[in-house]
């Protein structure tokens, strides 16, 4: 019987973590579905791969838009007959919410951070999910940050920072649920890199980053699941 390729599909793929996860894991032999909020950036992205010899493909979609997972989910479907890794990338840190105490914070942009750090992964592995427990096999990472980390918690970023302790939560909660499936479901920190997020300022490149995140999505069967990582190593939440 020959192997089965693995798809992996990256939300929020078009640049940065999201685009250098993509690369090492179609490096690693998966063929990755590559997504994107703009669809213009995301074909660029794709063929930037492409060129490097990898197996890429890609599809828009919007975390925040529930009808454009879904038409992602149905292109999958037709395309790839199945998703066997979900690395949940796509995310967002608002100008305005990087400075200031939490008493004066804006609710409105918390709730926008929540929608797209938090709530959008959630239907992405509502979607998505069902269709790994068909096929016996999942593999999901979830991108979280040392500023939603309880044991690393300070002031500032509040949005960011709610958002990011949310997703973890929302890995136990998975990792829980999804047990005897063969899902494996976990959360990571790749570091302060040098991102459109992290600025040219940050100590570690994509590509540092990026490694952890391959890492899970390459768990063999007696991996671990509902951990928080970094550098490959479990930590504290």
């Amino acid at each position: 019987m020959a192997a089965v390729t693995r798809i992996a599909l990256v939300s929020g793929a078009n640049k940065g973590l999201g685009l250098e996860i993509s690369r090492q894991l179609a490096a690693k032999g998966l063929t990755v579905l590559l997504t994107a909020r703009d669809a213009k950036k995301g074909e660029a992205a794709t063929a930037e791969l492409r060129r490097e010899g990898h197996s890429v493909d890609f599809y828009p979609m919007d975390v925040t838009d529930t009808g454009s997972i879904k038409r992602c989910y149905d292109y999958a479907v037709r395309k790839h007959r199945r998703v066997d890794v979900l690395i949940n990338n796509a995310g967002i840190m608002l100008e305005e919410d990087k400075a200031g105490p939490a008493l004066s914070a804006s609710v409105e942009t918390v709730r926008r951070t929540f929608e797209t750090n938090v709530i959008g992964h959630l239907v992405v592995c509502q979607i998505f999910i069902p269709l790994m427990e068909m096929h016996g096999y999942g593999r999901i990472v979830n991108l979280s940050s040392g500023l939603g980390t309880l044991s690393e918690m300070e002031g500032g970023f509040l949005g960011y920072r709610l958002s990011k302790t949310a997703l973890n939560a929302l890995t136990r909660v998975l990792a829980h649920e999804t047990k005897g499936m063969g899902i494996l479901v976990n959360s990571m920190c790749p570091g302060w890199c040098r991102t459109d997020m992290g600025g040219p300022e940050a100590t570690r490149s994509a590509e540092e980053g990026a490694r952890t995140a391959v890492y899970l999505a390459t768990l063999g069967p007696k991996g671990p699941t509902g951990k928080y990582f970094r550098d490959k190593k479990q930590i504290d939440w």
